[in-house]
């Protein structure tokens, strides 16, 4: 166990329910700590934007940053009560796969999902992580960031299997495709071999990306047919969603 990383929680959670910056010689007698001791954790927090020192008398109290981080699990929780209905009737209608996602930094992660009732169908499972340049749903939200977005993927873009487009170039190719259609698909695989998939952005409120839904099986099963007639449902789940979450164009 990391002592430090303990003592620097107790900290934050101590500076958290405090109704006023506090001071060192103060945190230190109530949480017996060393002074120098916290006085070390009070500099190593405000170098990374957790703490802030308050003038004139060298008091600290938190920042917002904390709070920023806990608005993305509770958005993250908001999401998938919200979407349950929309994955549900996905689920009917295709018989497949449904997935919810969200985007961190070049990793699509798994937030729920509802297993396909075939016996061959995608195994995947919630919390899991995905390189998003491989997968539908990943092309799905890149497809509604900034073009330099893209950037980040030139150290990690590596072949997965036959299919995965490894260069940046081929990337841009993709989100262009699916902003044009509103959707992206995926027909062989390109992180596992194998699996067909298509996804659909869900925006929020203001516009603003908060992940995306998507259907996936084997390819064995599922064609460019089937991915064609599945994408307009998996765009109306996207929308309803959205429109649950407030979004309206």
């Amino acid at each position: 166990m990391d002592k430090a990383f303990i003592k620097g929680l107790r900290l934050l959670e101590t500076l958290a329910v405090s109704e006023q910056p506090r001071g060192v010689t103060d945190l230190a007698g109530e949480l017996k700590f060393t002074k120098s001791n916290v006085h070390r954790l009070l500099t190593t927090l405000q170098s990374q934007g957790y703490v802030r020192q308050i003038p004139p008398h060298s008091t600290y109290e938190l920042t917002t940053k904390l709070w920023t981080l806990g608005s993305h699990v509770i958005h993250r929780v908001d999401l998938i009560n919200v979407a349950r209905p929309a994955m549900t009737k996905l689920a009917e209608i295709t018989g497949e796969t449904i997935h919810l996602s969200v985007l961190e930094d070049t990793d699509v992660v798994y937030v729920d999902k509802i297993e396909s009732a075939h016996h061959i169908r995608a195994h995947t499972s919630v919390g899991m992580r995905a390189p998003a340049f491989t997968m539908a749903t990943g092309k799905a939200m890149l497809a509604h960031l900034p073009d330099d977005y893209l950037e980040r993927f030139r150290p990690h873009l590596r072949r997965y299997t036959e299919t995965t487009r490894t260069t940046i170039k081929e990337l841009r190719e993709d989100i262009e495709l699916a902003r044009a259609q509103g959707y992206s698909s995926v027909l062989h695989g390109e992180w596992r071999e194998g699996i067909a998939a298509c996804a659909c952005a869900i925006l929020g409120r203001s516009g603003e990306l908060v992940g995306a839904i998507g259907m996936s099986g084997p390819d064995t099963r599922i064609k460019r047919k089937q991915i064609k007639e599945y994408s307009v449902h998996v765009m109306e789940a996207a929308r309803s969603i959205g429109a649950a979450l407030g979004y309206s164009r």
